[in-house]
Parts: structure tokens; C-alpha cells; sequence
């Protein structure tokens, strides 16, 4: 049996990013490409569990190249997503599925002991509420991005809708620590007020919930709040903000309390944000940043 500090589990998938700051094509995405790398940076023992066509298994090499243990099931296709910035406004996205490496199952995981798992999907079409209720049976901590229920993928079109989600509660009492944008905060809650969001996502069960939006982050823990804003002087790197945040606040938040940890993330993200791609700096780059925040000239 391996032993993990954090297991990010999600479809790593190549996406097409179409932004006013600057497009690509065919470049690496999701909450476990994202999230460990930013992560593996405090010297945690991280894996990551993905599902992806073997011949797009190079993508991985990255991942493994700076010490992440990469755990594979080959299936018939790769996710492939297609993400539009309309506006300035990185919280305003369009987005697109065009091949789905399907559901996650119980099978997919690897002989590993229990420890912290973060489920970071794209979309709905990666975890069950029964795949998550089999975790927590076999001892697993959880951590959940809510947009894994909130994007919901049109079969036909593969047009992704934010909706709400039946089983949001269930979700939320299943887990140990969940994430929301202000986009997700407002569907699940019908607010985008981060203290009243963060206190009724607390209501339905959550002990830790941690919430960004274009300014910075917002926790909750516990019944107290924390917040932190962004650094960054620019957006080129937006994509991946959510997910380099969870990876950094969750590595940090073993050794570290709430404030923190919260700090740490925020800081990491917003060197993150200024170049695409992922976090590529080093830990004296993120508390540089934590000590000196700049002026940020967005």
C-alpha cells in the first residue's frame, strides 16, 4: 500500500483557451494538473488519479518530472474542453466539452492508504454521489470543488450549464473541506455575498469551506472567516485558479491553521496568474509574495 499526503483526483484534460489577454491550443488543464503541481511545492508526498487515452499520456510527464506520483486508467478518450473569456472579467467563462473520459469508479484507485483526497472534476461527468459514499467507507478524507457538480454538460452539445445541484447537501456532508467560486456560490446559495454563502454552505454540514472570486480568498472554518486577496498584476495565467489554489491551501493546511495556509494559497496563485500554465516558482517566491504583496496593476 502507497502512503500519500494528497491523492487529486480528476480528468487531466488538453483544452483550448480563448481569452482578450491571449489564446492557446492543446494545452494541459484540470484540477489534478493544476492542484499538484502547486501543491508538491511544500514537500508532501502528492499523487495524482486520472483517466485519459494512452496516447495522450505524455501530458502526464510533467507531473511526474517534478515528483508526482501519476496513477493512469487508459480509456478510449481524453477530455478535451474548450474555455471562453468573452470579457476582462475572469470570472465570466464560456465553456465547451467536446470528448469525455467518463466516470471515475472505484476500480480507478490504486492501492493507496487513507489519507486526504481532493475530487477536483471539470464537470459532472466524472464523480457519483456512490463513488464519493465508497471513499469515505474505505476511510478517506475528502475534499470537493463543487464545480464538479455545478457544470453540467449537455449530452448532445456538450454545452456546459451552471446549475444547482439536488444532492449539494449530501455532497457537502460527505466531505471534509469544500471549494466554491462566487459563480458556483451564487447558483448553490443565491448569494454572492461571501460571509452569507460561506455561513449557509457551514449550515448544510461543511467544517471548512473555502471560496474564491477575481479579488481573492475567502475561508470558513468553524464558524470563523479569513480572507486574502490576490497580488497579481495581471491575468494571463487565470486558467487553473481555482485548482492551484486547493492544491496550495490543502498542502500548506497540513502543518499550517486556516489564516496561513489561506495565505499562502493566495500568494501562490497570484504568481500563478501572471504567466499560464502551472505554478512554476519556487517556496522562497510564494513567501516573498506573502511578505511583499505588490501593488496589483490589473
Amino acid at each position: 500500500m502507497n502512503r500519500y499526503d494528497i491523492v487529486f483526483i480528476g480528468h487531466v484534460t488538453v483544452d483550448q483557451i480563448e481569452a482578450p489577454e491571449g489564446s492557446a491550443h492543446g494545452v494541459p488543464g484540470g484540477a489534478p494538473f493544476f492542484g499538484a503541481f502547486a501543491a508538491c511545492l511544500t514537500n508532501k508526498r502528492i499523487a495524482v488519479v486520472t483517466r485519459m487515452a494512452e496516447e495522450d499520456k505524455y501530458v502526464l510527464e510533467p507531473l511526474k518530472a517534478v515528483g508526482i506520483d501519476v496513477y493512469l486508467q487508459p480509456v478510449h478518450s481524453t477530455t478535451h474542453m474548450r474555455v471562453v473569456h468573452p470579457t476582462g472579467n475572469v470570472d465570466d467563462r464560456l465553456m465547451h466539452q467536446t470528448e469525455n473520459a467518463g466516470f471515475f469508479m472505484s476500480a480507478d484507485l490504486p492501492p493507496i492508504e487513507p489519507c486526504l483526497i481532493h475530487l477536483g472534476a471539470l464537470t459532472d461527468s466524472e464523480f457519483t454521489l456512490g463513488f464519493m459514499r465508497d471513499l469515505k467507507q474505505k476511510g478517506f478524507r475528502l475534499s470537493v470543488d463543487m464545480q464538479s457538480f455545478v457544470r453540467q454538460v449537455d449530452p448532445e452539445s456538450g454545452v456546459i450549464h451552471f446549475r444547482d445541484v439536488p444532492g449539494k447537501r449530501e455532497i457537502v456532508n460527505l466531505v471534509d473541506i469544500v471549494k466554491l467560486d462566487i459563480v458556483e456560490a451564487e447558483i448553490l446559495t443565491g448569494t454572492r455575498n461571501l460571509e452569507d454563502a460561506g455561513a449557509l454552505v457551514e449550515e448544510w454540514g461543511a467544517i471548512e469551506t473555502i471560496l474564491t472570486c477575481s479579488d481573492g480568498v475567502f475561508a470558513r472554518y468553524k464558524g470563523d472567516t479569513f480572507f486574502e486577496p490576490f497580488s497579481n498584476r495581471n491575468s494571463q495565467g487565470r486558467t487553473g485558479r481555482g485548482d492551484t489554489v486547493m492544491g496550495a491551501y490543502l498542502a500548506r493546511r497540513i502543518d499550517h491553521d486556516v489564516q496561513a495556509s489561506l495565505g499562502f494559497a493566495a500568494a501562490l496563485a497570484s504568481i500563478k496568474m501572471e504567466t499560464p500554465g502551472p505554478f512554476r516558482g519556487s517556496l522562497e517566491d510564494v513567501l516573498m509574495r506573502m511578505s511583499n504583496k505588490p501593488a496589483v496593476e490589473r
